[in-house]
């Protein structure tokens, strides 16, 4: 009898083992699905501790307070030691995002829920036959789906699939060197976008369409409101490094970037003049395909944050109240001090093109620098390029 149960025990324990290797596994599956890569080494040390808990009861080693004491101890040290990253990993997603993902679908053109500007009158131009195919920037995207409204045939234009699409900035100038789009909307390219484009032989026409300012913001609560640009250059370069030397808090800058040649990260990159950038926070994100990669962190709301992007995209398009836009040199990044050129980091927008033959291209960049076009572009809420 001793020996049936002595087998009887192993047995249990081997068939123990496999269901808690079996949790382990399925756990790490359904975290490296979901990309919470800081919990792989709770699920482990999880897995190990009621592992050996189970063989420890079927022994009968927990006979004395002392033994379960130890153990207890011990097991619970390696649980709280594995569980900092997933705490940290917690709070970090309670930190809400603020340059988040918008509802682009409301800015089809004629979408029966769209939020697409329109004129009074008729328009001038009417685009028939080979439709021009565009691509750009999502915080443009209200303002080209406009131009499409006004000009395009009526019929459905999803923006994944059609003649107008909206793929972000990289993807915009990557698609314009394809040939995928005759022209997209976009900030000026980087000067990587720049390289490319030469080394595949293509000159790139950049049309000034209407102007924008570049913004900075901070959580709401930071006591600074207002930032000079050599302050701003300081921070990026990593030379200034807490808010008390800016008048604010004494708490360590957070200075969050976006990825390169990104509309916003290229504005940046203008705005440093050629001088070096700090490394920018960054996390380990799952693809698709399970690997790991380190990408540029999204911006979070911290208290000590900053971040940057453009005016129309955060005021109007994001909305979030928990933030606000910095004065640059003491002004305001309003339309009217655009409009005024008084904001010291206001650009031109463009749509650029490569050399395509569409013959309904030219026309309709006409039609977009003529009265009515500039009148969509400020009722969209940008300012035009002449009042």
């Amino acid at each position: 009898m001793k020996v049936e149960s002595k087998i009887g025990a192993v047995i249990l324990s081997i068939f123990a083992l496999i269901g808690i290797v079996f949790f382990v596994f399925i756990g790490l599956f359904f975290v490296l699905i979901m990309g919470k890569v800081d919990y792989i080494a709770l699920l482990i040390t999880a897995g190990v501790v009621l592992y050996i808990l189970f063989v420890f009861n079927r022994s009968r080693f927990f006979q004395t307070k002392q033994r379960k004491t130890i153990f207890g101890s011990i097991a619970g040290a390696a649980i709280l030691i594995s569980a900092i990253a997933p705490l940290k990993d917690v709070y970090t997603s309670l930190i809400p995002t603020v340059d988040a993902e918008v509802d682009i679908s409301k800015y089809e053109p004629f979408s029966e829920f769209g939020d697409v500007a329109t004129l009074k009158e008729k328009p001038t131009l009417q685009v028939a036959g080979d439709l021009p195919k565009l691509d750009g920037a999502t915080a443009l995207y209200p303002l080209y789906a406009a131009f499409v409204e006004a000009t395009y045939p009526e019929k459905p234009y999803p923006p994944y699939a059609s003649e107008v699409m909206m793929s972000n900035t990289p993807n915009a100038y990557e698609n314009l060197f394809n040939g995928t789009v005759d022209m997209i909307f976009v900030a000026a390219p980087s000067e990587a976008q720049k390289k490319i484009a030469e080394q595949k032989g293509l000159e790139l026409k950049m049309t000034p369409i209407g102007r924008e300012a570049f913004v900075f913001f901070v959580n709401k609560k930071n006591p600074v409101d207002n930032l000079t640009v050599d302050q701003i250059t300081d921070i990026y370069m990593g030379k200034v490094t807490n808010w008390e030397q800016l008048g604010g808090n004494n708490d360590t800058i957070r200075a969050f970037q976006r990825p390169e040649d990104s509309g916003s990260q290229s504005a940046l990159q203008s705005l440093m003049k050629g001088m070096p950038l700090m490394k920018p926070p960054s996390e380990d994100i799952v693809t698709g395909m399970g690997g790991i990669i380190n990408e540029v962190s999204q911006y979070r709301n911290y208290k000590n944050a900053i971040g940057f992007t453009f005016r129309y995209y955060s005021t109007e398009m994001v909305g979030n109240d928990q933030i606000k836009l910095l004065q640059i040199d003491g002004v305001a990044p309003t339309k009217e001090n655009i409009r005024a050129n008084t904001y010291p980091i206001s650009s031109e927008f463009y749509i650029v093109t490569a050399g395509t033959d569409n013959p309904n291209v030219e026309p309709l960049i006409e039609w977009i620098l003529s009265e009515q076009g500039q009148s969509l572009v400020e009722k969209v809420g940008y300012v035009p390029l002449e009042e």
